[in-house]
């Protein structure tokens, strides 16, 4: 309370309304299953379009299983696909990935996949990501070495020449200069200076006024002279042993002017391309990176083991030298302007010698030891090329329930469903793939994992409140099958999705057949951009579907209905259609999935809306501030049609007071407050009642 101590006129603000509560959003989707690529591990990222994903988890390209014969349909991108295609617009996907055999993890843990830690990584990770060298040709001294090149996380796609790089070192123009003297002096040298360099950039000198001329590379240090107190530049060349020779300094250059042809300074960069192979090539450029170290934008740096930034750790493909064995920037840009030319650039040198241009004779079998004579001044930025292809690189095996429910033992690397308990934006949850039969495991086992990933997923959104979990029927069971499939759930957060649905595949151009949970999710977002969450997610276009693995007539619906198994339909001229609005639970309050939603949707918006409440005084005054905000927001709802009723009270309720808790509740802290809604139940069974009618005579 504030105190008044000397006369005067005081102005206060002071709350007059009540706080208000602002309806959460519901289209939040999270996927989880296994992927070409990203990280297994780690809070995932919001991704707003099938570009994102394609970005951080590769493209629709088969999954390659080490325990499968052959090549597995990529359901999760094919989910992901269909999720945006049928209205979805935010997802996060948890990757899922199994480095070992079945089971074998507690006997084999050394093979286990793990996140590498900064500075180094394990052998896990070197056995399961693809990887390549870039030796260093030079023999004697330094000691031949070779840079290790790795994919930054597992993944076929990146081996087998799947995934290459394409190294392009570009040289500047000469960028040492002078400031001529005082024209009433005698003549003599210009002042050296530097333009364009930055600190720890890597140079090519040429030394044209030393006997014999020098030529070698250098990185570059910008330093405060203590003898002029001014801020100067020196060399530093590579160097093989503990004591490094002493820097070539900038004032020992000499300038070009006339009669003198003077010493060259070239600042050297280089870019990469990264060229992903598969159904759907892409590639990702990166220029203008330098060599040494510890510059903010070279190879060590910007490809480093643990990036400066997230975008970088989920974006960038590659990983340089990650144990940090090259610290000279000279060496490694030696290594890499003496690798092997690129054909491209080999023909262009040819044609700079004259060979193969027209009036010349063919040379196909040169002699390219001749190009080793060319200096870098007569060399196009092109010239300088080379390619590395990765290869290894392992999808992993089948993954088993373990790998869906996940591990939170790191709290910075958690895995599986652990992964989406950070994140309270998600509001559907689904696994796609994980009911694709296993050909390769027993039936039952195989039946077993399904029934397990599907209670983890119930589980987490029961744990988690205010989310849904989309179930996937299994692929090739008829309706003996789906009906016991279906009686072994039980739960009022989960629909069970069939058949499943099927699509011209854009890889194959085959036609197959897609778990229906990536097409659900999408339409339950569009459905509730579209009318609210509080309608049937139903009778709905199915989009990108061309039929369903069992086509259904009404028949066969009325015994799959009942049960809370929702169905795709096909009906002659509305094309293909959801046709089902049912949850899994016996529950006869809980049988819609629009009902589950929507009070998700009311418990959540009420929770995040009234956090204000905590710690306040648990009084009356208190108590009349909740009800009044709690039925603001209610009678928004039923004035927007999500509630039945003519007038709010018919529609809803909101009591806190003392007939709601005792005073054990109150002296214990515990405010309650008793909220009834009347909901909108979806109309679905449609009857018109028609019979004959004799109108009565006009009199």
């Amino acid at each position: 309370m504030p105190e008044y101590l000397a006369p005067g006129v005081y102005v206060e603000e002071v709350e007059l309304g009540s706080n208000s509560i602002g309806g959460v959003s519901t289209s939040v989707t999270g996927f989880i299953g296994p992927t070409l690529f990203g990280p297994p591990y780690g809070v995932p990222e919001l991704l707003t379009s099938y570009s994102d994903f394609e970005s951080i988890y590769g493209g629709l390209d088969q999954l390659q299983f080490e325990d499968q014969g052959e090549e597995s349909i990529n359901y999760m991108a094919q989910a992901v696909r269909a999720f945006f295609e049928n209205g979805g617009q935010q997802l996060y996907v948890v990757r899922t990935f199994s480095s070992v055999p079945r089971g074998t993890e507690e006997e084999n843990p050394s093979g286990v996949y793990a996140p590498p830690t900064s500075g180094s990584y394990s052998t896990q990770w070197t056995i399961c990501c693809a990887s390549a060298t870039i030796p260093d040709p030079a023999s004697g001294s330094p000691p031949a070495q070779s840079i290790p090149l790795f994919a930054r996380y597992p993944g076929s796609i990146c081996g087998d020449g799947n995934l290459s790089l394409t190294f392009t070192v570009y040289t500047t123009q000469n960028v040492l200069s002078g400031v001529p003297h005082n024209p009433l002096q005698p003549a003599g040298p210009k002042d050296p200076v530097l333009l364009g360099v930055n600190n720890f950039d890597t140079v090519w000198i040429q030394q044209n006024e030393t006997s014999p001329p020098v030529t070698a590379l250098y990185w570059a240090e910008k330093y405060l002279n203590a003898q002029t107190q001014q801020w100067d530049w020196q060399f530093h060349p590579e160097y093989d042993g503990p004591n490094p020779p002493a820097p070539l300094q900038l004032s020992s250059l000499v300038p070009a002017q006339t009669g003198i042809t003077g010493d060259v300074v070239q600042v050297v960069t280089i870019s990469v391309e990264v060229d992903f192979g598969g159904a759907f090539p892409r590639s990702l450029v990166y220029d203008k990176l330098t060599f040494h170290p510890p510059s903010p934008t070279s190879l060590s740096t910007f490809f480093a083991l643990q990036p400066n930034s997230r975008s970088q750790a989920l974006t960038v493909p590659i990983v340089f030298d990650p144990q940090g064995l090259f610290t000279q920037g000279p060496a490694i840009a030696r290594i890499l302007m003496t690798q092997p030319r690129s054909q491209p650039e080999i023909g262009r040198l040819k044609r700079l010698l004259g060979f193969g241009t027209l009036g010349s004779p063919p040379t196909p079998d040169i002699d390219l030891s001749i190009l080793g004579t060319i200096s870098y001044s007569q060399l196009a930025n092109s010239d300088r090329q080379f390619q590395v292809a990765l290869t290894g690189g392992l999808d992993g095996y089948w993954p088993t329930p373990r790998y869906y429910e996940g591990d939170d033992s790191d709290p910075t690397a958690k895995t599986g469903l652990m992964a989406f308990e950070d994140l309270t934006d998600i509001s559907i949850v689904a696994a796609p793939g994980s009911t694709a039969a296993n050909e390769e495991l027993d039936s039952d086992l195989d039946m077993a994992d399904k029934l397990t990933i599907a209670g983890l997923l119930i589980t987490h959104c029961e744990q988690m409140l205010y989310r849904v979990a989309v179930l996937d029927s299994i692929n090739g069971q008829d309706l003996t099958d789906i009906s016991q499939y279906r009686g072994q759930l039980d739960s009022e957060y989960a629909a069970l999705y069939y058949p499943w649905v099927q699509i011209l595949d854009p890889v194959t151009d085959n036609e197959i057949y897609l778990p229906p949970s990536g097409f659900v999710a999408g339409l339950y977002v569009a459905n509730d951009i579209a009318v609210g969450v509080h309608k049937a997610p139903a009778n709905m276009v199915v989009n990108l579907a061309i039929g369903f693995e069992l086509t259904l007539n009404k028949a066969q619906q009325d015994v799959l209905n009942p049960l809370g198994i929702d169905c795709f339909r096909f009906f002659e001229g509305r094309g293909y259609r959801l046709w089902g609005a049912r949850t899994i639970s016996s529950d006869s309050e809980w049988t819609y999935i629009n009902v589950r939603r929507y009070f998700c949707y009311l418990e959540h918006s009420i929770d995040l809306g009234t956090q204000w409440v905590v710690f306040e005084p648990n009084s009356q005054a208190l108590w009349a501030r909740v009800v009044q905000s709690v039925s603001d927001f209610l009678y928004s709802e039923w004035q927007a049609g999500h509630l039945m009723g003519s007038k709010p009270e018919q529609a809803y309720f909101v009591k806190c007071d003392q007939s709601t808790m005792t005073q054990n509740d109150i002296d214990n802290g515990r405010l309650i407050c008793m909220i009834g809604v009347a909901p909108i139940y979806p109309a679905e069974f449609v009857i018109f009642r028609i019979g004959q009618w004799v109108g009565s005579q006009a009199s």
